[in-house]
């Protein structure tokens, strides 16, 4: 949207995961974007701060978590920039009486393990409205059907999580719900994994 409303673009993606970003950049300059609307710049707090102060950079826009998203809408703001800021999303789904079972199972359980759930639209919650309610313990035993592994090896479903602090959070998550009565179906801890992967940010 930047683009066709007559600006120029500056991308900093995520000092973890650049390459995606930097393979969408090469695709538009192979498309024959002119040189100079799209730029890409790397980095990590330095840099955030950088394109809050940066004076010709008119707008700063984010997706991301609470704290980091919260620091550059002040940041920016402070410097009398437009700031758009998408922070922590949680995607709920709502499974109705009437909904096709085999395609809610295959959706929900795509929707919250796709990308080891590290994407801005994974499912983190599903209300299920009466009778649906019954194709629970399905969607439990289907993700438990997953093969967990390395993202580059042959039929893997489930990749690492991007770092050790993220699995952290993750299995705190699952027993923080246990501590406080959750029913836990499927247990994503400690999942088995190909030789060699143990030591492996997996959940």
């Amino acid at each position: 949207p930047a683009v066709t409303a007559g600006n120029t673009f500056l991308m900093k993606p995520s000092e973890r995961v650049p390459l995606s970003a930097m393979m969408l950049a090469e695709l538009a300059n192979d498309c024959g974007l002119p040189p100079g609307v799209l730029n890409m710049v790397h980095g990590g707090h330095d840099t955030v701060n950088f394109l809050c102060d940066d004076d010709p950079i008119r707008a700063v826009s984010f997706v991301g978590g609470n704290v980091a998203g919260a620091h550059i809408y002040q940041r920016a703001g402070k410097n009398g920039k437009r700031a758009q800021c998408n922070l922590g999303a949680k995607n709920h789904a709502v499974i109705l009486p009437d909904a096709d079972p085999q395609s809610a199972i295959n959706q929900i359980v795509g929707a919250s393990c796709g990308a080891a759930g590290q994407r801005c639209m994974a499912i983190s919650v599903a209300v299920f409205v009466g009778k649906a309610k019954e194709l629970i313990p399905q969607i439990a035993e289907a993700a438990s059907k997953l093969k967990v592994g390395p993202g580059s090896a042959e039929g893997v479903d489930v990749g690492p999580l991007i770092s050790k602090q993220a699995q952290d959070r993750v299995t705190s998550l699952i027993q923080s719900g246990v501590d406080e009565g959750a029913e836990l179906l499927l247990d994503g801890r400690n999942p088995s994994v190909p030789a060699g992967c143990e030591n492996g940010y997996f959940v």
